[in-house]
């Protein structure tokens, strides 16, 4: 902002000079961060569309990020290179260290509160310091998020679609504003519990959704010998992790043969299947050659794998958050329409 010529010494010429010159960089910068995002759109999503949520900074190992009003601060492996401001870094209201025997815990400030709410466009979520340095939301997903209201929006009859590995509800939330109806599937109980908090939150309580703490491959092999179908699927697999009564999860062993599985799911009018992947040194190329397999016998369609990414507010930088790969129906293979079975 320009000063006032009076208080500070200089001329009006002089001030105005420097005001032209401040707004030009501000531009500068704007014009800058449009350009890069543009650049990188082709190999990767960007979730860039948010406001209560800030990536203010990564490096050394951390990332630095604002949700809604409170400052955390945690670990992320892919932020290799040097931090910026350190004074920031000290404004964190909780920060995740982790511990010698790999685990690690959370030191917070005394009015950093248990739980707050972040909203994003009209759909709200809980976030809570939780274990292994999760907060409840992966923010990187907004974009998947808005692709998925995208495609159910525009269809013309009603979308089933069936949420795997669902954690806390965020592409179930998605799926519901848009007017699909979900099945949600989750191991964790506490996770399912969290996952119809926010639907509550995003006024979708009295949406058309059934919720199943369930392990991901035994309840698809229920759905198959029911026949029951979607139209949707949604899966966000973790590397390795553990069913309600112990049954073993391992990404690289288990993921193609329930891919396989899943595509038998699809209706006839399938419109889209999604997966998501975290796993370090994983390659989209292998998940899209992966998901390409599986469905090879469902009706034509395209297939695209990406990393997803969160734009620090440095500019020029963005932090890679995970993998996706998205399958969608080609409108030229599409069947006549006809009426659809409800849950």
């Amino acid at each position: 902002m320009p000063q006032d010529p009076a208080r500070s010494g200089a001329s009006t010429k002089e001030c105005l000079m420097n005001a032209f010159l401040e707004q030009n960089f501000f531009q500068s910068c704007f014009f800058e961060r449009e350009r890069f995002l543009t650049r990188h759109l082709d190999s990767m999503r960007i979730a860039n569309g948010w406001k209560e949520y800030e990536l203010l900074d990564a490096g050394d190992g951390e990332k630095l990020e604002r949700w809604g009003t409170y400052i955390l601060r945690r670990p992320d492996p892919q932020a290799l290179w040097p931090k910026g401001n350190e004074a920031l870094w000290n404004q964190a209201d909780a920060h995740y260290k982790r511990s010698r025997d790999g685990g690690g815990s959370w030191d917070r400030r005394s009015t950093l509160p248990k739980q707050w709410v972040v909203s994003y466009d009209d759909l709200s979520f809980r976030v809570e310091l939780m274990g292994f340095k999760h907060t409840g939301i992966f923010p990187e997903q907004a974009c998947n998020w808005d692709w998925i209201r995208e495609k159910i929006e525009s269809a013309s009859e009603p979308v089933r679609v069936l949420n795997l590995f669902g954690y806390t509800g965020g592409a179930t939330v998605a799926a519901l504003a848009a007017g699909g109806e979900v099945s949600h599937v989750d191991a964790s109980k506490g996770m399912v519990g969290r996952a119809k908090e926010n639907c509550a939150l995003s006024r979708l309580s009295h949406a058309p959704v059934r919720f199943f703490a369930d392990d991901a491959i035994k309840f698809v092999d229920r759905e198959l010998r029911r026949g029951h179908q979607y139209e949707a699927i949604l899966l966000d697999p973790p590397s390795f992790g553990r069913g309600p009564k112990g049954e073993l999860w391992k990404l690289e062993s288990h993921l193609f043969s329930l891919l396989e599985k899943i595509s038998m799911l699809l209706s006839d009018r399938a419109l889209f299947l999604l997966l998501n992947a975290y796993t370090t040194g994983l390659s989209p190329v292998v998940l899209e050659n992966m998901v390409k397999m599986a469905t090879h016998a469902v009706p034509a369609g395209v297939t695209e794998s990406f990393e997803l990414g969160l734009p620090l507010r440095r500019e020029g930088i963005v932090l890679p958050c995970g993998l996706s790969v998205r399958w969608e129906r080609s409108h030229a293979s599409l069947p006549a329409k006809r009426a659809l079975r409800s849950f």
